[in-house]
């Protein structure tokens, strides 16, 4: 057997082995009762008590980025694509990402040591990429339901209803996202956390400028007094009216987006297309007696589309 299949063997053994045990471990392992009630109400930092259990390396990730800058940044990328999962288990998750992407373009390249580099370093950030669209689609679901949101708790507030009482209803009468995150918020100051607390811990996890102008108006009423049902029914029409034209500019910045993305990958497409109908022409940019050419030929080509595709990208992005 020769070297390279017996690498690519083990590799992608390992890699379904640690695939297997994280996912066994994942639904096999029991949280305490305490941990399953606070787990959901209160912020992660805030329940120490139980911790589920975890594979070696994964605990070891857990304990070396628990309470760093680095761990809270991740935690915090997850709990706004609502994503159950520790800092810990993603950096393993990349891991084997990037580990399984780059014996696959080593051995889609026929063997090629620096290409299936450049596929490690791509599958590493791939899990970065899914983060950041669920984030992207968990905002955007959101401000589109808070002026519903809005229009709830000023009925409510108007009703009688104090602020508390008034979020209570919204975790009830509207759908997800927003109804659990107002949930969320609920049950922390069931347990003693104060509302300014909770509605700062809300804005963490949906960094969302409409949130914040609604959490100011709430603050600001409890301090100094005032009709927050009048404040929020102003705000409630503005919010309104930018999604309005944040529709409007959608449709119009539309074609720029889509065209930013097929000019980005029709090169893709006609290297793949390439590859697999003169598979030597291609390789000649992978040569050793043309390196560094080749290298600097697909690098500066790679650079190139990607600064086309956000200046395409920029084009379309308009902010209200």
């Amino acid at each position: 057997m020769s070297l390279p299949i017996l690498i690519l063997g083990l590799g992608g053994g390992l890699a379904v082995i640690l695939l297997i045990v994280g996912i066994v471990v994942t639904v096999s392992s029991e949280r305490s009762l305490v941990e399953e009630r606070l787990g959901r109400y209160v912020d992660q930092r805030q329940t120490a008590v139980a911790r589920q259990k975890a594979t070696p390396m994964v605990d070891w990730l857990n304990k070396r980025v628990e309470g760093s800058n680095f761990g809270d940044k991740i935690a915090r990328d997850l709990a706004r694509a609502d994503i159950k999962m520790k800092a810990g288990e993603y950096i393993a998750l990349q891991m084997i990402s990037a580990f399984g992407v780059g014996v696959v373009v080593w051995f889609i390249t026929g063997q090629n040591l620096p290409i299936g580099l450049l596929g490690a370093i791509g599958g590493f950030f791939l899990p970065g990429m899914y983060v950041k669209r669920m984030q992207g689609k968990r905002l955007i679901r959101f401000n589109e339901q808070l002026a519903d949101m809005l229009n709830l708790m000023v009925n409510g507030l108007r009703a009688g209803y104090s602020t508390t009482q008034a979020m209570e209803a919204v975790s009830k009468e509207l759908p997800p996202p927003i109804s659990d995150e107002f949930r969320r918020v609920v049950q922390e100051m069931q347990l003693g956390v104060p509302m300014e607390k909770a509605l700062d811990n809300l804005h963490r996890r949906i960094p969302s400028d409409d949130l914040d102008l609604v959490i100011t108006a709430i603050n600001v009423q409890r301090e100094v007094g005032g009709n927050l049902a009048e404040i929020l029914d102003t705000i409630s029409y503005t919010i309104r009216e930018r999604v309005r034209i944040k529709g409007e500019i959608r449709v119009l910045t539309t074609q720029v987006m889509y065209s930013g993305r097929f000019l980005a990958m029709m090169p893709l497409f006609v290297i793949a297309i390439l590859y697999l109908l003169n598979r030597p022409y291609m390789m000649e940019f992978l040569n050793p007696e043309n390196v560094p050419c080749g290298y600097i030929a697909l690098g500066l080509s790679g650079l190139l589309i990607v600064l086309g595709y956000f200046a395409m990208n920029k084009l379309g992005d308009i902010e209200i």
